[in-house]
């Protein structure tokens, strides 16, 4: 199993993973607890990998917008993290994108509610004697 997926692609054979394992060994070395790695479990995680970014790709073009374009979209991958419950986890790492000009308004918004929130504070918080 682990010669077929190390073996070169260059005479046209189908190889088991398509990601490179090196790359994937450097990652996965990266970690602390990580002294050594198995042959198998490289590619195994390799493979599990690829079929992670192909689940990811799937539920988002068919849930996208991208669908009539015949084209997968950044809004796509990033609409599909935030309502998926199984994908939940990648909201922090995909954000919606939104333009500067949005982003600074609802800065500004969120400053005057506090501003309000500490002005009504400030004056049910004094004690009369």
């Amino acid at each position: 199993m682990a010669d077929a997926a190390v073996g070169k692609d260059k005479c046209g054979e189908q190889r088991l993973v398509s990601l490179p394992l090196s790359r994937i060994r450097v990652i996965m070395k990266s970690s602390p607890e990580v002294s050594s790695i198995n042959q198998e479990a490289l590619v195994l995680t390799a493979k599990a990998t690829e079929l992670f970014v192909q689940y990811l790709a799937t539920c988002s073009y068919r849930h996208g917008s991208g669908k009539a374009k015949k084209a997968l979209t950044y809004s796509d991958l990033a609409s599909t993290a935030e309502d998926s419950e199984t994908l939940q986890f990648l909201a922090d790492i995909l954000p919606k994108k939104i333009l500067a000009s949005k982003y600074l308004k609802m800065l500004k918004e969120k400053r005057e509610e506090e501003e309000e929130d500490d002005g009504e504070e400030s004056d049910t918080g004094e004690v009369l004697a």
